[in-house]
């Protein structure tokens, strides 16, 4: 069973733009690794060095930050997989946003962190907060539905599926799979078309 997750509390980072692709989370030069673990240090790599150190993720005050900030149709562009796990990587562990592409909303499910819809004022008001004081704490909260900032308090929306999910633990499918490895093997003994005989 993986854990559940009722609320993520830390600094946030605000990242304006509208359609901001898979591409440009990570681009594609950056999908031929093996394994995740390298993916948080290239997150927005090209905007990066476009904006030559002045991109949130490159700025000393969002060092840390678990939160971001995002406006419309965050994760549009290609399904990959590795543009959460590069967020996520890089310290991400929820988002908040005007709107979401769906199929990266499904993927940062699959990994346990929560998007969060915010009206397109209050995800600019939150962004404005957390640059006018980059040390502010930020609390998503998936029991109220709010988000917090200092004085600010904000609603925010998420389907009833994936809160559920967050809230009761089961988000992490491979992990409830595991967990469950002997209920599986002990169901699956009582099948007749499986074998489990190494000599069939």
């Amino acid at each position: 069973m993986s854990s559940e997750v009722k609320a993520v509390v830390g600094r946030g980072v605000p990242l304006v733009g509208n359609d901001i692709d898979t591409d440009r989370i990570i681009p594609a030069r950056f999908l031929r690794c093996v394994t995740f673990d390298g993916l948080g240090a290239q997150v927005f790599a090209d905007d990066r060095i476009q904006t030559q150190g002045q991109h949130p993720f490159d700025q000393a005050q969002y060092q840390g930050a678990k939160i971001l900030v995002v406006n419309g149709n965050f994760g549009c562009g290609s399904s990959r997989e590795h543009a959460p796990q590069a967020l996520a990587k890089w310290g991400i562990e929820a988002i908040v946003g005007e709107s979401f592409a769906e199929i990266f909303f499904g993927n940062c499910v699959a990994l346990g962190v929560p998007c969060v819809m915010a009206a397109p004022e209050d995800a600019k008001q939150l962004q404005e907060a957390i640059a006018a004081n980059p040390q502010a704490e930020v609390k998503v909260d998936l029991e109220t539905m709010q988000v917090q900032c200092g004085d600010l308090t904000l609603p925010v929306t998420m389907g009833a599926g994936p809160w559920q999910m967050f809230t009761s633990g089961t988000w992490d499918a491979c992990g409830q799979l595991v967990a469950q490895a002997d209920q599986i093997r002990a169901t699956a003994a009582k099948l007749p078309y499986v074998s489990w005989s190494k000599t069939a």
